[in-house]
């Protein structure tokens, strides 16, 4: 039996053999799952810290080890670029990779070195040749996973060397920076040259004082960042540490001190070999608002851009919350003046939307509205924003005349012959007291205040004159002419009783004025006052905020009453905060409907809300919505129709 069982395992030996080596040379399938399918074709030294699979097929191809091209490049730098084993687009971008994995590995290991910035001006080269040089065109890849990879390679490498050289060489950056916004420096055998003749980062003209990549901000209190994808590095300028502007301040204005821009390196020449060969780099700095693509080597490139960093960099840096408790009493940093905030630096192209916040606020309240406004294409390329920070502890009569002014001010200096169409189409958004500001702002006061001052003090003789020569600035004015449409959110146009309640009378008392401010308040206290009455007391209310906002307040009641331009589209925003209330006795806790409520407006939008409409997702869409209707031209209406 077992010389039976022998002869047939002999027998059946070739068999086996023939089995054995057949299963050592065949190929066998193995699942992926969905984390593994997407990380085998995008998983790359950015995102997972590991070469991609494109790379060390290539390395594969002509048996280069990955590992010992990590820890000496340069053993694999040559066989990579003299191979013809492999095509051009193949070379330039696996030695991007490698070349932006050794200035990785050596930021850990020695930071600060010029090696490091070799390295990563190696990567943005040989990315940038991959993009513009190879067989192909960009728009011929626009699909592929592997140009994502490369543009992310050169934006990436672009960011930290630009951020490390104006790091490490300032000084010298600054001694060669010429009146055209022109510099040139070295850095080992690299020769950087800089223009920035499409980039004005302040009236000025000047270098920042620190450069901060776009992508390292993250921010709390905002819903969304805004980005375009693109080339480029997208970084944020700090061109001030002071975001409040003194009182000192020569103008009545500032442009933002965190303005966005895009940095691209160009590496000269006009063939593949002659691009590979350069160590020269041109920097070239763009404002991403102004311009959507640029050209580079012949071909169309988008622009990357970051739209919410700088926003959310000066939000962050202002102090505003604190500071604008602190002023309403008189405390902290005094603000006197009000101040316009330009969020971008000034295009003459673009409608500006101007932004009011309310009693006791700053340019916080517009935290969200700002930056969904800025993630609207259409909107971000037809408007800019203007923030008004004021010292909402003034009477509203005066807030609304310095305001005014501060306005004025700002269009005659930056259009000083009215011939940009920003200037002349401006949309005023204001909230609470920033609401009834705004609607001063575009009303026709007649005599209709003056006489209403007349009939309350019983003013007459050379006691009338004096007084309508001190009340002249507030008491007469027009509908400002720049002003094309205006929404009103969660206005007290007629005031609120809640002025009136316990807490807010106590409120009003901690009031502090600044002096000066105080100073004219009591002039013009003193001649409301009758001397050959019995009654010789000055005015004991009227002169700040919270008294203004009184239901019973006889500006208020004066101002509600008067005629908006004529033809001037306006909107209202109303909150409704317990639906179980009718809307016609109900408030938003703070303003009743009544008082936000306007005849003639062109749309009211009514949100089941607190005071604070204006961040309601709702209340964003319906801004949105409004000013896409301003951009729209009005329709023509035939005469006598």
């Amino acid at each position: 039996m077992f010389f039976f069982l022998f002869c047939r395992l002999l027998r059946s030996l070739p068999l086996l053999l023939l089995l054995v080596l057949s299963g050592c040379a065949g190929v066998k399938t193995v699942s992926v799952s969905t984390t593994d399918y997407t990380s085998q074709r995008r998983g790359d030294i950015l995102t997972t810290g590991k070469l991609s699979p494109s790379s060390h097929a290539a390395l594969q191809v002509l048996g280069l080890d990955a590992d010992a091209c990590r820890k000496q490049i340069r053993l694999c730098h040559e066989p990579l670029v003299n191979s013809s084993g492999l095509d051009a687009e193949q070379r330039t971008a696996t030695l991007a990779e490698l070349w932006l994995q050794q200035a990785l590995d050596a930021r850990a290991a020695t930071d600060g070195t010029r090696q490091v910035l070799h390295a990563y001006l190696q990567s943005a080269r040989h990315a940038y040749a991959y993009l513009f040089f190879s067989e192909r065109t960009a728009s011929e890849r626009a699909l592929e996973d592997r140009q994502t990879q490369v543009r992310d390679y050169y934006n990436y490498s672009v960011q930290q060397a630009v951020t490390r050289l104006f790091d490490e060489q300032q000084q010298d950056l600054r001694d060669t920076l010429d009146h055209s916004g022109n510099f040139s420096v070295h850095s080992g055998s690299w020769h950087i040259s800089g223009k920035l003749k499409n980039l004005r980062l302040s009236r000025e003209q000047q270098l920042p004082q620190q450069l901060i990549p776009a992508a390292s901000l993250t921010f709390k209190g905002l819903r969304n960042q805004y980005r375009r994808d693109g080339i480029g590095a997208e970084l944020v300028a700090v061109m001030a540490k002071k975001v409040v502007t003194s009182q000192s301040s020569s103008h009545a204005f500032s442009e933002t001190p965190f303005p966005a821009l895009t940095v691209v390196l160009r590496f000269p020449g006009d063939s593949l070999d002659e691009v590979l060969d350069t160590h020269n780099a041109e920097l070239m700095g763009f404002d991403p608002y102004r311009l959507d693509h640029i050209t580079l080597a012949g071909q169309y490139a988008p622009l990357a851009a970051n739209f919410t960093s700088g926003y959310g960099l000066w939000l962050a840096r202002s102090g505003f919350a604190n500071q604008s408790l602190l002023t309403l009493i008189g405390r902290g940093e005094i603000l006197e003046q009000p101040h316009v905030y330009l969020m971008q630096p000034y295009d003459p192209r673009r409608r500006v939307i101007v932004l009011l916040h309310g009693l006791a606020s700053s340019p916080e309240a517009w935290i969200n509205v700002a930056n969904e406004i800025l993630g609207d294409e259409t909107l971000r390329q037809n408007y800019q924003i203007w923030q008004v920070y004021y010292p909402t502890n003034a009477p509203i009569a005066v807030n609304h005349t310095m305001i005014r002014q501060a306005l004025q001010e700002t269009l005659d200096t930056l259009d000083p012959h009215s011939h940009h169409a920003a200037t002349e189409d401006l949309v005023l958004i204001g909230h609470s007291m920033g609401g009834v500001l705004s609607r001063l702002m575009v009303s026709d006061s007649g005599d209709r205040l003056w006489q209403d001052v007349v009939d309350r003090y019983d003013l007459n003789g050379q006691r009338k004159t004096r007084a309508r020569k001190a009340l002249e600035p507030y008491a007469w004015f027009k509908p400002m002419p720049q002003v094309r449409r205006a929404v009103f959110i969660a206005a007290p146009h007629r005031g609120t009783p809640v002025a009136e309640h316990r807490l807010a009378r106590w409120a009003a008392n901690l009031i502090k004025l600044p002096f000066s401010m105080l100073a004219r308040m009591t002039e013009i206290a003193q001649l409301m006052v009758d001397p050959s009455s019995a009654n010789t007391a000055p005015v004991a209310r009227g002169f700040n905020s919270i008294n203004n906002l009184s239901s019973r307040d006889p500006f208020i009641r004066a101002s509600a009453e008067l005629p908006i331009a004529d033809g001037l589209p306006y909107h209202s925003i109303i909150g409704h905060d317990k639906l179980k209330i009718p809307l016609q006795q109900s408030s938003d806790g703070v303003v009743p409907y009544q008082s936000a409520h306007l005849k003639g407006a062109r749309s009211e939008k009514v949100i089941h809300s607190w005071h604070s409409v204006q961040e309601t997702p709702e209340a964003i869409l319906e801004i949105r919505r409004i000013l896409h209707e301003h951009l729209r031209p009005a329709p023509f209406i035939a005469e006598g129709a």
